[in-house]
């Protein structure tokens, strides 16, 4: 049943794929972590042993987040976010979330999934080398990560309690709300930095977590 589901959102996802210009892909350069990120994906046709590189590109501070598909260096397709992309004997799902994309992945025919990798020169492929690298240091970075969320999260939830206990319908009858922690402006500006670093290195991670969403809630309502 499940399956079903997501075979069928796939298939609404392929009728939003418009058809590539065939322009070439431009290598990735260290400044290009400030306009876009990239992945790669070496695709082997179980038949004949042919490999067909693919390339997905996702450029930032766009009006309309959109993905680009490259095979073998040329611009073949382009799809709204979140997006699934054809390819050869399958399809690349790209998933999203408040803080970008969250997760690529590469299906066959058969639906066994494979990861994307992201380009060896930009920030994912960075935290991504660190932690194949240095596995501690990456899992300590990641639970500070955490940890900070945690925080930024239950000192955000008090405040926000003590705003709605204003309202006079919830004073009348339910009573108000006094936080225990009274912030000032500043703490709550490097918190609120402190989480955003935190879900951007989860981000770069592709570790979409519930923490970072309900943060991004709380930071709009802010």
């Amino acid at each position: 049943m499940l399956r079903s589901i997501q075979k069928n959102k796939r298939r609404r996802k392929l009728k939003k794929v418009k058809e590539g210009d065939g322009h070439r892909l431009k290598e990735y350069r260290i400044w290009n972590i400030f306009t876009h990120s990239l992945f790669h994906i070496e695709i082997i046709n179980d038949r004949d042993g042919k490999r067909t590189n693919y390339a997905i590109k996702s450029n930032y501070f766009v009006e309309e987040p959109r993905v680009d598909l490259y095979k073998e260096g040329r611009h073949v397709a382009f799809s709204k976010l979140p997006a699934v992309l054809p390819t050869d004997r399958g399809a690349i799902e790209v998933k999203t979330s408040s803080t970008g994309i969250s997760g690529i992945h590469y299906f066959t025919e058969h639906e066994d999934a494979f990861s994307v990798f992201p380009d060896k020169r930009s920030i994912r492929g960075f935290r991504l080398w660190l932690h194949k690298q240095f596995p501690k240091i990456s899992g300590f970075i990641g639970l500070i990560a955490i940890v900070t969320l945690l925080i930024s999260l239950t000192l955000g939830l008090t405040q926000v309690m003590e705003s709605f206990s204003d309202i006079p319908w919830i004073s009348q009858n339910i009573g108000t709300f006094n936080s225990p922690i009274n912030l000032s402006v500043w703490t709550n500006f490097a918190i609120g930095i402190a989480a955003a670093l935190a879900g951007t290195e989860r981000a770069l991670m592709m570790k979409n977590h519930w923490l970072i969403d309900i943060e991004n809630i709380n930071a709009g309502e802010g």
